[in-house]
């Protein structure tokens, strides 16, 4: 026998109202966690908008999700994940073609996936942090060309209309920026795989 509560969170009205709810909890926090790894602001709300969309269509299927909050946040890591390898897959793409230089950096390869588990999710962390540090060293016009490309992905007929720098040189900055950072992050990587 059913209680009033679990009939009416099977209807369509408990079911919206359940949803509401958590969107209207969540949606703060989770906005701020997106926004503090995610630079531009539309993409911020399109994740959000993906996360809660997938929300709605999982209580839609009727599938039991048992910690809201967290399944959440996995969403929005997993969305935020796939902007950044989508970014980078154009940005690979866009500098091969421009340079015709298979020699580019593939984080993808470099660092473990988050899906395998926790421990590699702090192998993965050690590698970010590693990143940030060999970011630190570039030269600034080279790290501002990489930022601004990789990881706010800009193109280089934006950065060259923004600096006045001719194409040819940013994408240099760039390479050289690559190369760098190929080799350091190599360096920890290697270390981590003979644990």
């Amino acid at each position: 026998m059913h209680d009033a509560a679990s009939v009416d969170w099977m209807t369509d009205t408990g079911r919206e109202q359940r949803i509401a709810a958590e969107i209207a909890h969540e949606r703060p926090r989770l906005r701020n966690f997106i926004r503090r790894r995610v630079a531009n602001d539309a993409d911020v709300d399109d994740i959000l908008q993906d996360v809660f969309a997938e929300l709605v269509e999982a209580y839609r299927l009727m599938q039991p999700i048992e910690q809201v909050s967290a399944w959440l946040f996995r969403v929005a890591r997993n969305r935020i994940t796939d902007l950044v390898r989508k970014r980078r897959t154009e940005a690979v793409s866009e500098l091969s073609e421009a340079t015709g230089d298979d020699d580019m950096l593939n984080l993808d390869e470099l660092l473990p996936s988050s899906d395998v588990g926790p421990e590699f999710d702090y192998l993965r962390s050690v590698m970010l942090d590693e990143l940030d540090r060999a970011l630190a060293e570039l030269p600034p016009e080279q790290q501002d060309v990489f930022i601004a490309h990789e990881l706010d992905g800009r193109s280089f007929k934006q950065l060259a209309a923004e600096t006045g720098l001719s194409v040819n040189t940013l994408l240099a900055r760039k390479h050289y920026a690559v190369r760098h950072l190929r080799q350091r992050l190599q360096v920890i990587y290697d270390e981590i795989r003979t644990l």
